[in-house]
C-alpha cells in the first residue's frame, strides 16, 4: 500500500505548481483533490477563531458539510466565487507560515486505523454541520472557541487520514453538541418554554 504523502508535502507542491502570477480558488481546489474539503474546513476552522468574523465562518463551514454528507467529490462554489483570482505570494506566504505547523503535527498526526473513505466523509460532514450550528446557537463569550477547535482537530486527523484520532475528535465534538442541547434545554426551560412545548 503506497504511503500517503503528508498535507504540509502537498501544499508545498501545491506552490511549485502554481502559475508566476495569480491563481483562482477553482484551481486551488482542482490540485488538492481528495484533500480539499479537509484544507477548506481548516482554513474556516481558523477564521471561527476569530470573534469579528466567527459567525460568517460558521455559515461558511455549513456548505462544505453539507457537501460532505452529499458525497461530493470535492467543495463547489458559486462560479463567480471560484473564478476569482488571487495573488501566488499570499498563497506562498500562507503556506510558508503553516508549513513548519503541519511537519510538527504529522510527527504526532499519521495515517492509523483505515476508515471508509465516503461513510468517514459523510460523517465528517455531519459533526462540523452541528459543531457549526453550536457556534452559531451559542451566543455566549468565546463559545465559539470550542467549535472551532474541534473541527481543526476533525479536519486534521481528516486530511492525514488519522483513524484513531479521528475517533476521538468525533467523541469530543459529538459530547459538545449534547452539552449544547442541554444548555440550551435548561435555558428554555427557565425561560418557560420548554413548559409551553409539553
Amino acid at each position: 500500500m503506497e504511503a500517503r504523502t503528508p498535507t504540509s508535502a502537498v501544499l508545498v507542491q501545491l506552490l511549485d505548481e502554481a502559475p508566476a502570477a495569480q491563481v483562482t480558488l477553482d484551481w486551488l481546489m482542482d490540485r488538492l483533490g481528495d484533500r480539499s474539503f479537509g484544507i477548506v474546513l481548516l482554513l474556516l476552522a481558523l477564521l471561527g477563531l476569530l470573534p469579528g468574523v466567527a459567525i460568517l465562518a460558521a455559515v461558511m463551514l455549513m456548505v462544505p458539510a453539507t457537501q460532505m454528507i452529499l458525497a461530493r467529490p470535492g467543495p463547489v462554489f458559486p462560479r463567480r466565487l471560484g473564478a476569482r483570482r488571487f495573488e501566488v505570494r499570499r498563497l506562498a506566504s500562507l503556506v510558508h507560515r503553516a508549513t513548519p505547523v503541519l511537519r510538527w503535527l504529522e510527527r504526532f498526526i499519521r495515517p492509523r486505523w483505515a476508515t471508509p473513505f465516503e461513510t468517514t466523509k459523510r460523517v465528517v460532514g455531519g459533526v462540523v454541520l452541528l459543531l457549526a450550528a453550536v457556534a452559531l446557537l451559542t451566543p455566549l463569550p468565546l463559545s465559539n472557541v470550542p467549535p472551532a477547535l474541534a473541527i481543526m482537530l476533525i479536519a486534521f486527523a481528516y486530511l492525514e487520514e488519522d483513524g484513531v484520532l479521528l475517533c476521538a475528535a468525533l467523541a469530543v465534538a459529538l459530547a459538545m453538541v449534547a452539552m449544547a442541547g442541554m444548555l440550551a434545554w435548561e435555558a428554555m426551560g427557565a425561560a418557560g418554554w420548554v413548559h409551553g412545548l409539553l
